[in-house]
């Protein structure tokens, strides 16, 4: 292999990233809840302690982490089938949310340098996102360096799954 990178190093990064995404989510819902409750005006909460950047950083993590969950399993179907079709899918799902990864990134690095009384699960959604820029970039970089190992794709170039020559013929040189 080229990097030593294959569908065995894409699986940990695929858990851990899920785990990543699923547990932000939870806590920045958590978090969004409790806002929306004391801005109610319901009796018995108090408001998550945090700046002017919270509100926006909460609703991007939340929207950043479903679709970090839905590249996860994108992911999830490359792995199984291992084909350059499934590939197309996967990565551009995993751009996507590495990009909105980052724009959390930014938010979070927004709100730590606001400062203001954060509560913990505010630092904790934060870390997560910054944690998260990183892995999500190794996981889109270990999906393209599947391309180059001696593993390859089943269906790439000059490779033929089986003796028929037909087998795998585009569809614009079929007509």
């Amino acid at each position: 292999m080229a990097f030593g990178i294959s569908k065995g190093m894409l699986i940990p990064l695929m858990v851990l990233n899920f785990i990543l995404y699923l547990i932000a989510a939870a806590i920045a819902g958590s978090v969004l809840n409790q806002y929306l409750d004391a801005s109610s005006g319901v009796v018995g909460t108090r408001s998550p302690a945090g700046n002017v950047v919270t509100p926006w950083f909460i609703i991007v993590t939340l929207i950043t982490s479903m679709v970090g969950l839905a590249s996860v399993l994108a992911g999830m179907h490359h792995v199984r089938v291992w084909r350059t079709e499934s590939l197309a899918g996967a990565a551009a799902t995993s751009v996507i949310a590495w990009t909105l990864t980052l724009l959390t990134l930014g938010l979070s690095a927004k709100e730590i340098h606001t400062g203001g009384g954060r509560s913990k699960r505010l630092k904790t959604v934060e870390a997560f996102m910054i944690i998260l820029a990183f892995t999500e970039l190794l996981y889109l970089l270990a999906l393209h360096a599947g391309t180059v190992t001696h593993e390859g794709y089943a269906n790439a170039p000059g490779h033929r799954a089986v003796n028929d020559p037909k087998f795998g013929t585009p569809a614009a040189a079929a007509v």
